[in-house]
């Protein structure tokens, strides 16, 4: 029988984790702290040992570096409260197999330690645990948040080209950056370059940098954005209005580590990671000869997709909390506290700006606000008017609400409306139309009924009469957001 081993100071905890292993007919073996953990290892070990960040006396960082150092087979699963890019980072760089956050789903922990059944693993590091992530990180703890501080934790001694996905405001800088700092190149330069922002006759000698005389204006000769960066990070912002052309040059210089400045006629040999990111979507580019294909497969190593801040509603409160307390420190006002009215405001908007409309939103509050604590009178109009519900609709979904005024046309008859033009347009074309469709109706009430039972898989699984793997399933399958 597998053996797994708990250590953690909350009773409640432990309990619950050996009653749900032994349903899965692993035998558990309970401890309270660090030490008792050590002793008893010298005389056998699990298959899998699992312990908290934080507990009386040693805490589980320095219990997990003692054992990498003696029982470095022995997979290990960090458990922590405090779900920050830190923890994560730290619990890779130490060894770990993995981190649990809590309060954690008991299916996706007996999932997570089912899978380091058997699985030896990695390296020691060396960086400590902070308590806390430095101001202006990432923050946040819903579940595609901790995927994201996983996947820079498990890059930490890697180099690989990344590419970041995401909406405006949803932080790609703030990866990007993340990835450099929790990566063997942190002392060197980290060069940021937004490609939407620079004009197209400029861009080229902002890459690469020009020779004296190479273009009129040009006095001097001058370094480009890849040679600041030689031996660290270039972070390359919305790649997908690079020009075509350019795209040509920056290919070459990803295969080859070396280029011309504008108007030179010496190589020039770099060393840089490069990062790049886009709101937009590089498939769809290709497919419309927008964007090199062999450019984006250079860059799609691996890619890290940010979630939009409406599919992570249960960070708002301790991101408005963050920013209104880092606003009134840098300001020198009273910090504000968003009474209970005003914080489900926050959550009731759409938020199309993401983090960078809630950080605005906390700036003016705390500027604006007459009192200590924020009421719902005193915010913002866009967020506290009816008029912002009309912010969460896409083109489809204006569509629908559009045609819910009309009682006599139901869902159906708008479904017979889509599946006509979907066949139209593709005439006698073989396509996917029927499996896109069944697809896209699954997505949508896996994803509202996940809302309504406000992520629980098991009450979810219970409303549609389904198995709870089912509903595992298809969170996996469709990507949702829970």
């Amino acid at each position: 029988m597998n053996s797994v081993w708990i250590v953690d100071d909350d009773a409640s905890i432990r309990w619950v984790l050996e009653k749900a292993l032994t349903r899965e007919d692993m035998s558990c073996k309970l401890f309270s702290c660090a030490d008792d953990v050590l002793g008893a290892l010298r005389d056998c070990q699990p298959n899998v040992l699992v312990s908290d960040i934080r507990m009386h006396g040693d805490s589980g960082l320095v219990l997990l570096e003692k054992i990498k150092n003696e029982y470095p087979q022995l997979p290990v699963i960090i458990m922590t409260a405090f779900s920050d890019l830190d923890s994560a980072v730290s619990s890779f760089q130490k060894g770990a197999f993995d981190y649990l956050p809590k309060p954690f789903d008991i299916e996706s922990a007996v999932e997570l330690i089912s899978r380091a059944m058997g699985e030896p693993k990695k390296i020691k590091g060396l960086n400590e645990l902070t308590n806390r992530v430095s101001m202006g990180n990432l923050l946040g703890s819903a579940p595609k948040m901790q995927e994201i501080y996983r996947v820079i934790g498990r890059l930490s001694k890697s180099a690989t080209t990344v590419l970041v996905n995401g909406e405006t405001g949803t932080g790609k800088e703030l990866v990007a950056r993340a990835l450099h700092q929790h990566s063997p190149r942190s002392e060197r330069p980290f060069v940021a370059l937004n490609m939407a922002a620079i004009p197209r006759d400029l861009l080229e000698s902002e890459l690469f940098g020009h020779e004296r005389g190479a273009f009129t204006g040009a006095q001097i000769s001058r370094k480009g954005r890849f040679e600041q960066a030689d031996g660290g990070t270039l972070f390359l912002d919305e790649i997908g209005d690079m020009p075509f052309e350019l795209q040509t040059r920056l290919l070459r210089v990803l295969s080859e580590g070396k280029f011309y400045r504008v108007g030179g006629v010496m190589p020039i040999n770099v060393n840089v990671r490069v990062i790049a990111a886009t709101h937009q979507n590089l498939e769809e580019r290709v497919a419309k000869n927008q964007f090199r294909e062999d450019l984006f497969h250079r860059i799609n190593v691996i890619r890290i997709k940010i979630p939009p801040l409406r599919e992570r509603s249960e960070d708002i409160e301790y991101l408005a909390e963050f920013f209104l307390d880092r606003f009134s420190k840098k300001l020198g006002f009273e910090k504000k506290v968003l009474s209970p009215e005003s914080l489900n405001a926050f959550k009731e908007f759409w938020f199309p700006g993401n983090v960078r409309q809630l950080e605005n939103f906390c700036h003016w509050l705390t500027v604006m606000a007459p009192g200590n604590r924020i009421s719902l009178t005193d915010m913002p109009d866009e967020v506290r008017s009816p008029a912002r519900f009309s912010e969460r609709n896409t083109d489809t979904n204006r569509q629908l609400e559009g045609s819910s005024k009309n009682e006599t046309e139901s869902w159906t008859s708008l479904l017979s409306t889509v599946v006509k033009k979907k066949l139209e347009s593709q005439g006698n074309v073989s396509n996917n139309c029927y499996q896109d469709l069944l697809n896209d109706f699954e997505r949508t009430v896996y994803a509202e009924a996940l809302k309504v039972t406000k992520g629980r898989r098991v009450a979810c699984a219970k409303i549609l009469n389904v198995g709870r793997n089912t509903v595992t399933k298809k969170i996996q399958d469709f990507d949702l957001p829970f």
